[in-house]
């Protein structure tokens, strides 16, 4: 049987959960595992599982799920563990229908928890996941179940050009990301999001962030995605990916608020980021590759890991409330000539020009 494990999340990986139950399956047939999303690239790495999880490709978990299926994989296995069985389901539903062709798909979620589950997507899977689900200790949920559980209330009430998105699962006082940027914060557990023409417009059960929304831009709210709480909340040694780096050019990039691409810049030997949960989220990722970064920021931060860390040598400049977007666009304007990525003969050249481009839009900088 070819079995295909899409991974999601890094708690299933810094549970261990990943790695045993990708050796579990090896028992049913042969197995290949990839990664559906962005945030577990660090723990795979972490975790020094690359080999095993193909993570080469930024995939959103149904794109994962349809390579298997076009594969022709005889069974694909979604593992994920949420905050809550509320919120894993949620996901789970949401995958499976954002899936082309009704995929094999079985769900296994939160197994390290006593309302861990297996979920039978597709009816003529319910043999197989019960067969898992009593062999890992699960509970069988079916997904009429889960569709009772999330519709069971009023929807929102769309007007014209109005789009209204329930969030499952929520708690009181957790960030609320939409395609990765920070939106508001919720203050209750009924959390909504009003989107009219592409535009949010307000969050119901909680506080809008405005700067998140003009960030965040024209989108597609019902096709977007949309996380609760802290992107990692583990507590883990990261792994240090040593490389020789000895030439007499140094490559630099330059990110603004997207900080789940920043994978792509592994190899660079210096990044500019804007934006303080930008500069938090790529400072912790590139200290993998022991790369270090120069942020721009304003304070506005909203701790979406637990834990951050940074490479020897970054710089953290904070400039006035508000202004780091300005300070960025002349910075990438400037020092960049708008390309993503420059190669410069002196770094300590080049943080002198940037400081002097700072200092002459924001004089009352700080560096940290």
């Amino acid at each position: 049987m070819k079995i295909g494990v899409v991974v999601h999340g890094p708690e299933i990986v810094d549970s261990g959960y990943a790695q045993k139950f990708i050796e579990f399956l090896e028992e049913y047939g042969d197995v290949k595992a990839r990664l559906g999303g962005t945030m577990g690239r660090t723990a795979v790495i972490d975790a020094h599982l690359e080999d095993r999880i193909d993570i080469s490709k930024k995939l959103f978990p149904s794109q994962s799920v349809d390579i298997f299926n076009q594969e022709k994989y005889d069974v694909i296995f979604l593992i994920n563990y949420g905050k809550s069985s509320v919120t894993g389901h949620a996901f789970g539903y949401k995958v499976y229908n954002n899936c082309q062709d009704q995929p094999p798909l079985i769900q296994m979620e939160r197994p390290g928890e006593a309302d861990g589950s297996v979920v039978a997507w597709r009816n003529d899977l319910e043999e197989l996941a019960k067969d898992i689900s009593i062999k890992m200790g699960l509970v069988m949920v079916s997904p009429d179940e889960i569709k009772e559980a999330l519709f069971h209330e009023e929807p929102c009430q769309d007007v014209s050009g109005t789009v209204c998105r329930k969030i499952a699962g929520v708690s009181p006082d957790e960030n609320i990301f939409v395609n990765g940027i920070v939106i508001g914060k919720s203050n209750s557990s009924k959390v909504s999001i009003i989107a009219k023409n592409g535009i949010i417009t307000e969050l119901v059960g909680g506080n809008l962030k405005q700067h998140g929304v003009e960030k965040l831009g024209v989108i597609n709210l019902e096709k977007a995605i949309i996380k609760t709480g802290l992107l990692r909340k583990s507590q883990v040694k990261p792994r240090i990916i040593r490389s020789n780096k000895s030439k007499h050019k140094f490559t630099v990039a330059f990110v603004n608020h997207a900080a789940e691409d920043i994978y792509k810049f592994k190899n660079v030997d210096l990044v500019v980021t804007v934006g303080d949960d930008t500069t938090l989220v790529a400072a912790d990722i590139l200290y993998r590759f022991n790369i270090p970064v120069i942020g721009i920021t304003d304070g506005d931060i909203d701790k979406v890991v637990e834990e951050g860390f940074k490479t020897k040598g970054s710089l953290i400049i904070e400039v006035n409330a508000g202004r780091d977007d300005i300070v960025g666009r002349e910075v990438f304007l400037k020092l960049f000539n708008n390309q993503e990525t420059i190669e410069i003969e002196n770094l300590e050249n080049f943080k002198s020009k940037l400081l002097q481009i700072i200092n002459e839009v924001n004089r009352n900088y700080k560096l940290k």
